[in-house]
């Protein structure tokens, strides 16, 4: 059974702390993602919220590598969000268009966090991230870094 993945049947008898992690290279990250730097922490409660329906309280943690907005070097950023959200089937009452139901697949006896992570990552990893606050970022005119020193540009 994957990591992050939950037999339903036991989660109607029982909560469930989740204390694990994601790996960078598991097939829930789609190309183009930021993926984590190392190993995406995952932990919380996952427990039953009435027929068909599972609650989950948790929060993800890591670290994503990005390219500064400014220089475009390597830099990178924590990454750090507390989640409330409920997973139920399709056919369920009062699902359709809420942002914070997740659909359980119909055909799986299993509750996957997987893709709520994911999404969970997406959405909190910075659009914008600078290596220093001070970054000087790069010449207009020939693209030298200016972290390193004038550009020759500069010097005329």
């Amino acid at each position: 059974m994957a990591m992050l993945s939950f037999d339903i049947r036991s989660l109607t008898e029982h909560a469930v702390s989740v204390d694990d992690t994601l790996p960078a290279d598991d097939p829930v990250w789609e190309t183009g993602d930021p993926t984590p730097a190392e190993p995406l922490h995952v932990k919380g409660r996952l427990s039953a919220a009435g027929p068909s329906r599972f609650y989950w309280h948790g929060s993800i943690e890591g670290n994503v590598e990005l390219a500064c907005s400014r220089c475009l070097g390597d830099t990178a950023a924590h990454v750090s969000n507390e989640a409330h959200l409920i997973f139920a089937e399709a056919d369920a009452e009062g699902v359709e268009d809420d942002p914070d139901v997740f659909l359980l697949d119909d055909r799986s006896p299993n509750l996957d966090l997987r893709p709520a992570v994911r999404e969970q990552w997406l959405l909190n990893v910075p659009g914008y991230a600078l290596c220093r606050d001070d970054c000087k970022g790069l010449c207009a005119t020939c693209g030298a870094e200016l972290n390193l020193g004038p550009c020759d540009c500069q010097q005329r």
